[in-house]
């Protein structure tokens, strides 16, 4: 006898907002579990594929779709503890960046006040940095601090964006004040879609502090890149309470082994 509580895929694509192929693409890709298979073959689905097919919209406007298909795959073999963990993650991950970007905008504003009071970036942050030590950074600190690799802080060198002392007699880098600026001014740009050619001319203007000019690119930039932060943050939320919906038909957390 078949199951009247089953879903038919017309029926999971109207409540979901899908098209009918793409719930069998999202399906296939392992975005939503297999369907069971009636007797004659049909798919037959069930409420939770609807709640996972919502969530992973409101995944996909956070992280986008890629990192969302490969996030709600793995779901589905993790346990509640496992998977609320892998979600925190990403609200985790969304807080980061919006903080980076407020540390951006300290440091242009950094840039601003040295350019009403006439003074050089380099001279003020190397004061600064001789003063206090917490002032300056390692490259592998300020890649953990930015959240990129190493590498990245060693390209945006060789392109001209930062410039970090070389210190010691293996000349390891040291980023003070000013370099730590630019590179979290950098690192915005970037997260914003801007390539290199046009990061450079920017980070270019800000050190030429003409008029004010450099501050004034980027500032409606990084409010740009906190509002689109905030629009994922929402996504996010929106997606949360069929997130708990997917979570609670899955294994629930292994108890510890007794001592």
């Amino acid at each position: 006898m078949a199951d009247e509580s089953a879903l038919r895929t017309v029926d999971v694509a109207r409540e979901s907002g899908y098209s009918v192929q793409q719930v069998r693409d999202l399906e296939r890709l392992g975005v939503i579990p297999a369907a069971v298979r009636s007797s004659n073959c049909y798919r037959a689905y069930a409420p939770v594929h609807v709640q996972a097919l919502r969530a992973y919209r409101g995944l996909a406007g956070a992280v986008g779709p890629v990192a969302a298909r490969q996030l709600m795959a793995d779901l589905w073999t993790r346990t509640v503890t496992e998977a609320a963990a892998a979600i925190n993650a990403v609200h985790v991950g969304l807080a980061r960046e919006r903080d980076e970007v407020l540390r951006a905008q300290q440091a242009l504003w950094a840039i601003e006040s040295e350019a009403a009071h006439h003074g050089a970036v380099e001279a003020e942050a190397a004061h600064h940095g001789a003063a206090e030590g917490a002032d300056t950074m390692t490259i592998t600190e300020l890649a953990a601090a930015l959240g990129v690799r190493t590498s990245t802080l060693r390209f945006w060198e060789r392109e001209g964006l930062v410039a970090p002392e070389r210190v010691t007699s293996l000349r390891a880098r040291r980023y003070d004040a000013s370099s730590i600026g630019a590179a979290r001014i950098v690192a915005a740009l970037r997260g914003s879609g801007y390539g290199i050619p046009a990061v450079r001319d920017i980070i270019d203007s800000l050190h030429s502090l003409q008029d004010g000019c450099g501050p004034e690119r980027v500032r409606p930039i990084l409010v740009e890149r906190l509002d689109r932060i905030a629009a994922r943050s929402v996504e996010l939320l929106r997606a949360g309470a069929d997130l708990a919906d997917v979570l609670d038909s899955l294994t629930p957390a292994r108890a510890p082994a007794p001592a």
